[in-house]
């Protein structure tokens, strides 16, 4: 039997009962699978003597120190006065002196008395000119006798002590000894997961082992090898998993890359303009012909591996026998790479071979503006663009949905509306979501289903194409990502200058104000960006000192930039409005636009050379990211003002770090990960799909490689047999 499919109650262990069972279920423990998986977070090895004399040595130079040792009482004694008053127990082992400090523990006085021989285990460091711990446990030796008489006595519990996370009425060691009964009844008999070729190929534990030896372990040696047998055990499984994924949509498992973990799509080739012209389809071709420019390197990489695979969707389609497949990639590249380009050209591969592509967007904004650019750069194709929002009324939906159905729609952008149950596709062969990391995974799957539920989809399966601006660290494209193909655009237009950043601290801004002042000058524009539409959204805590888009709107047009036209838009201005004063900024009728995060995607002014972001340490890294895209997108050189709080968190200070140093999305993103975890980088947070018990992609990154290599080749292996019979 598995261990995750041991899934009797808690309460089959000896001495759980109800009570405890309540406790247990705070840690998320219900099950003996549960408690088995429940690790410890720490370790206190106590393998080794460590006498008074070298934690005094040790503290000496300031830092914390461990004392496992025998050691007599020697004195008694109070300070503090009522409530305060404390125990203070004189303690040596012959090598030196220290001080215990019973904080809310008087009770010792009665347990542990003068003249008594002890184990003592203890934190120590020097407060007031003497050895003292706070942190200690005693075990009686002896009522008494010389000490000298005790130095070879062999010390309790001198052994490798795990350590679990706790809550209130459950302490570690209770824990360990469920778990060590759990272990004894339970161990016996669980089956090993990981097939045994591999696991003598990469030295690991049997299961039963590594269980036992990482709740119980003779030395420090056993809990770590014990933990990277199970750390690999979780990590194969999981990339089994992706391999399953790959071969449903691929048709076949792709080879793996030793060194980088990738597959064989994911290092992406150069083509020449010949070669790459050659791939094109007829609107493909058209769309080229009219760009004023040429696509990069990187462009010209996706679109023609993005053209195999759709090519290879509507080859495998309806072929009996044959396994479906179907494009599923991750276009990552930092802002302003050109990934909407991109999306474009995939749209119209499916498009000339008859088929319909829905562009996703989490903002009705966005997608606005991707249903423009949409309209501005494929109308001429003869390509059918609509839009599609909740805000449509009845009267101009009934229509669009009609002609959706009847195929009458080439292209159709929106938002979440795109897979309302409403809305039906004749035959949607491509579905683009756009700033993925903003959809669940529901969502996602709900509009691929669409595709599939198509009244011409046959055995095909939609494509997909997830596009990000924040580039996805390489840990997490191959974990959350690992059945994707990762498609990259690094290289950025030609023409683009490196936006300049400035960090300024609150009570300094007027500098900020009066650089901006001088771009104004110039001609170009600017935007002031705020986390809060008004101070009503702050908590009493937070009022003091924020600032509001509302008032810096105020202030910003009649006491800064009164000679300039100063707009605003946030999430309760009204959609038809909100269009009308980014049109406006758009043709410099207004200079400075004031506002929320709601420009952080969606909005390209390239005559905008300057964005001030207050109070900066109240965004996210990714966000700050975007937002500073927001400038930058013309010839001219742009800047971004980070203006922080008096009072910014270390957290803060790491951010404000980061993107002074770089512009570089890709190392943005390894430190957004650091600093803030996967679930929010990628939507998936609430789809448990990185609720790994031991594992961490990040920081073992080397085993998930090796797994990823093993799994794949281990479901390659496993389909081969299978068509052999």
């Amino acid at each position: 039997m598995k261990s995750s499919e041991i899934l009797n109650s808690v309460t089959t262990i000896p001495k759980v009962g109800r009570s405890t069972e309540e406790l247990l279920k705070r840690l998320n423990i219900f099950t003996i699978a549960d408690i088995l998986h429940f690790y410890p977070r720490d370790y206190d090895d106590r393998t080794r003597k460590v006498s008074l004399f070298e934690c005094l040595s040790a503290a000496k130079s300031g830092s914390q120190a461990k004392a496992h040792t025998i050691a007599q009482i020697t004195e008694h004694s109070w300070f503090g006065y009522g409530t305060m008053k404390t125990l203070k127990l004189t303690v040596t082992d012959g090598s030196a002196q220290a001080e215990l400090v019973a904080f809310n523990r008087p009770w010792l006085e009665k347990s542990l008395r003068d003249g008594m021989i002890i184990a003592l285990d203890g934190i120590f460091s020097i407060k007031y000119n003497s050895l003292q711990s706070s942190q200690f446990e005693a075990v009686k030796i002896s009522e008494g006798g010389r000490l000298a008489d005790f130095v070879t006595h062999p010390i309790p519990n001198s052994r490798v002590i795990p350590i679990y996370r706790q809550t209130e009425g459950l302490s570690s060691r209770q824990i360990s000894a469920f778990i060590e009964r759990a272990i004894a009844q339970y161990a016996i008999g669980i089956d090993d997961e990981v097939p045994p070729e591999i696991a003598q190929k990469r030295s690991l534990m049997t299961k039963q082992d590594a269980l036992k030896k990482i709740h119980l372990p003779e030395t420090l040696q056993d809990a770590m090898d014990a933990r990277r047998t199970l750390i690999y055990e979780e990590l194969f499984l999981f990339q089994k998993e992706i391999a399953h994924l790959a071969l449903m949509h691929k048709g076949k498992i792709p080879k793996v890359n030793e060194e980088t973990g990738l597959t064989e799509i994911d290092e992406q080739k150069k083509y020449s303009d010949e070669e790459f012209q050659k791939t094109l389809s007829p609107r493909q071709l058209e769309l080229l012909g009219r760009l004023p420019f040429s696509p990069t390197d990187d462009q010209k990489s996706v679109i023609t591996q993005m053209n195999i695979d759709i090519d290879r969707n509507y080859s495998a389609a309806g072929k009996s026998g044959g396994r479906p497949f179907s494009m599923r990639a991750l276009l990552q590249g930092d802002v302003g790479s050109g990934k909407t380009l991109v999306s474009f050209f995939a749209a119209l591969r499916v498009i000339d071979y008859g088929g319909q592509c829905a562009l996703m967007a989490p903002t009705e904004l966005l997608a606005r503006q991707h249903a423009e650019n949409a309209a501005k750069t494929l109308g001429s194709l003869n390509v059918k663009v609509a839009f599609l929002t909740g805000n449509i009324n009845a009267k101009g939906r009934k229509p669009l949905l009609s002609s959706l159905a009847q195929g009458d729609i080439d292209i159709v952008i929106g938002t979440h509306a795109l897979f309302s149950k409403s809305v039906v596709y004749k035959d949607l062969a491509l579905v683009i979501i756009d700033e993925q990391h903003r959809f669940g995974v529901v969502q996602r799957a709900a509009i691929l289903q669409k595709g599939r539920d198509s009244a011409d989809a046959t055995l095909r399966e939609p494509n997909l194409l997830m596009m990000s601006a924040t580039p996805i660290p390489q840990t997490l494209a191959l974990t959350v990502f690992g059945d994707l193909d990762v498609l990259t655009i690094k290289t950025m237009p030609n023409g683009r200058k490196p936006i300049r950043t400035f960090l300024t601290r609150e009570g300094n801004e007027r500098n900020a104000y009066e650089a901006v002042r001088g771009e104004l000058r110039a001609g170009h524009q600017a935007y002031f960006v705020y986390p809060a539409i008004e101070s009503g959204e702050f908590s009493e805590d937070d009022k003091k000192g924020m600032k509001s888009a509302e008032e810096m709107y105020e202030f910003l047009r009649t006491q800064i930039y009164p000679e300039f036209k100063v707009g605003l838009v946030h999430g309760k201005v009204d959609e038809d409005e909100t269009a009308r004063i980014l049109d406006d900024f758009r043709k410099n009728e207004i200079q400075v636009l004031v506002a929320t995060t709601v420009v952080e995607v969606g909005v390209d002014v390239p005559n905008a050379t300057c964005i001030v972001i207050e109070q900066a340490d109240c965004f996210g890294l990714a966000g700050l990211h975007q937002l500073r895209g927001r400038v930058g997108r013309g010839d001219a050189q742009s800047y971004c003002f980070l203006i922080y709080r008096k009072d910014i968190t270390e957290n803060g200070i790491a951010r404000m770090k980061v993107l002074y140093e770089t512009t570089d999305g890709f190392k943005i993103a390894e430190e957004d990960l650091k600093l803030r975890g996967p679930g929010e980088i990628t939507g998936t947070a609430q789809s448990g799909e990185l609720s790994f018990k031991i594992a961490d992609p990040s920081r073992d990154r080397e085993i998930m490689i090796q797994a990823r290599m093993d799994a794949f080749a281990c479901v390659e292996k496993e389909v081969g047999i299978q068509n052999q019979k």
